[in-house]
């Protein structure tokens, strides 16, 4: 499935003197505002947010740079009267505005489609349902450890168009990419690109689990054979369209928990684990086996060992010593609100996985846990399909408690196989996960969903479940246990 939003792009995508209409005007609509502006580029601004909710400042800057704003809604006639449009990663592509744009044949593109005229530097670029942020972050700090000038950012942290407007002195670009920015990433070529894994996600913005699917592999639409493509050949969806896709522009390592086996084949090329020891070959012809020890470093154990190996042969990719990728795995810290753990209290280990919105990342961090779990999960639905988890729940789940508006829905799931508690709020689900606890076990938060029903974000959920836990410390044990059953529960023990 194609998810082309435009005709072919000209060369340059954008000159002196054109019209061009920013769409969104989040952290990545500004950037690109003022690297326009930059390129002697007249600029018009359309943010379906109402002005209250925006800040003053940045659109009084705008007023002063003669940057006309549509403000609180997103009409037919501005689009239709510019010579290209700019989207930012989270404006929908199904706008009314947009498909009259296309029907004046308008080039329509987001800031990744900029890199293949303006920026001066190789990418290596990050993309899967999970996971990105924590390899992006390994990349650039491996990168780093070896001496070279590197930018990291992208969908984490600066805005590439943030970048593009500076003096761009980095060796590398690394970049974090979401399927939101490859569909409108026009001609975009990593040197290097990523695909760490494919999972249900984003259903309420696509049409389909195959749409999402494509959109992620698209990154490695444009690459040629001098390129470097690196997947997950543990994954199952990557698998099938890496069957279908047939030969790879770009030269393919694979990944494979497995050692180097994906499915019935063995891998020439790639990453594998033994014990805690990452092991890589095939980097070059009749190159020995390179081994990398994890031991010791939050990197040893699944998803992390997983993100390990891809930053390995991304940095052997980029020319860096395997002696200083070493000492860049073993200074690297985990991010947080990602399987990070927050405290022991009484013999029960308390892990802030808040990261987790989708059901894909809350199986990977199961998968690599060897307690028994007591899960605290829910949230804002995004549509995926929570019975997708009930093996590794039956798995690795002792006792759940449910919070947010998803919470019916995921009951609903799992009410079968395990106790299943509500909680109204962060405080009381931490509560009753600990009198579901005994010695040994772990507490995970690991929500399966958005935050925005409860909080302002991931961030923000995860600060609140680390103040609760904190808290634990300070309020004695309820040795009765209890709190409330779900209704569901509480009509199969009836």
């Amino acid at each position: 499935m194609n998810h082309a939003t435009s005709p072919i792009l000209p060369t340059p995508i954008v000159k002196k003197g054109d019209h061009v209409l920013v769409v969104g005007l989040g952290k990545s609509g500004y950037a690109a505002v003022r690297f326009l502006l930059a390129q002697g580029v007249r600029v018009s601004v359309s943010e379906g947010g109402r002005a209250p909710q925006l800040d003053a400042e940045k659109i009084q800057w705008l007023q002063e740079k003669g940057v006309y704003c549509e403000i609180g809604g997103h009409s037919s006639e501005l689009f239709g009267k510019v010579d290209a449009i700019l989207l930012s990663p989270g404006v929908p592509l199904a706008l009314p505005a947009l498909a009259a744009a296309r029907a004046r044949n308008i080039p329509i593109f987001g800031e990744l489609a900029l890199a293949r005229d303006f920026l001066k530097a190789p990418v290596v670029a990050i993309t899967g349902t999970n996971g990105k942020s924590t390899v992006t972050t390994l990349v650039g700090d491996l990168l780093k450890a070896a001496g070279k000038e590197v930018f990291v950012g992208g969908n984490l942290g600066t805005p590439l168009c943030e970048y593009l407007a500076g003096p761009q002195e980095a060796e590398w670009v690394v970049l974090e990419v979401s399927s939101f920015q490859l569909d409108t990433a026009g001609l975009f070529r990593p040197r290097v690109a990523i695909l760490l894994n494919i999972t249900p996600d984003h259903l309420d913005r696509y049409p389909s689990y195959a749409a999402y699917a494509d959109s992620k592999w698209s990154i490695f639409r444009h690459q040629q054979p001098d390129d470097s493509a690196i997947l997950d050949g543990d994954d199952p969806e990557i698998a099938r369209l890496l069957a279908e896709a047939g030969a790879n522009p770009a030269s393919p390592y694979a990944i494979s928990a497995r050692r180097f086996v994906v499915g019935e084949r063995t891998v020439g090329s790639g990453a594998g684990m033994a014990g805690a020891v990452a092991q890589v070959r095939g980097l070059a012809p009749g190159a020995s086996t390179e081994e990398y020890n994890l031991a010791g470093t939050p990197l040893a154990t699944a998803p992390n060992s997983h993100n390990a190996m891809t930053a390995i042969i991304a940095a052997r990719c980029c020319g860096c010593e395997p002696t200083a990728i070493r000492r860049g795995l073993a200074a690297f810290q985990p991010l947080p609100h990602r399987l990070a753990l927050v405290a022991e209290v009484e013999g029960v280990a308390y892990y802030d996985d808040s990261k987790a919105t989708n059901i894909g990342a809350v199986a990977s961090a199961l998968e690599g846990l060897k307690q028994p779990v007591v899960l605290i999960a829910g949230g804002l639905d995004k549509g995926g399909d929570y019975r997708l988890m009930r093996d590794i729940v039956r798995q690795k789940v002792k006792a759940m408690v449910l919070i947010g508006s998803a919470r019916q829905l995921m009951a609903a799931a799992f009410a079968d196989l395990i106790p299943i508690q509500f909680a109204e709020s962060m405080a009381e689900a931490v509560g009753k996960a600990r009198e579901l606890a005994q010695r040994g076990d772990l507490v995970l938060l690991s929500p399966a969903c958005a935050s925005f029903d409860m909080f302002d974000s991931y961030a923000h959920r995860g600060e609140v479940f680390r103040a609760a836990v904190q808290a634990l410390r300070s309020r004695p044990r309820d040795v009765r246990g209890g709190g409330r059953l779900c209704p569901i529960m509480e009509a199969l023990v009836a």
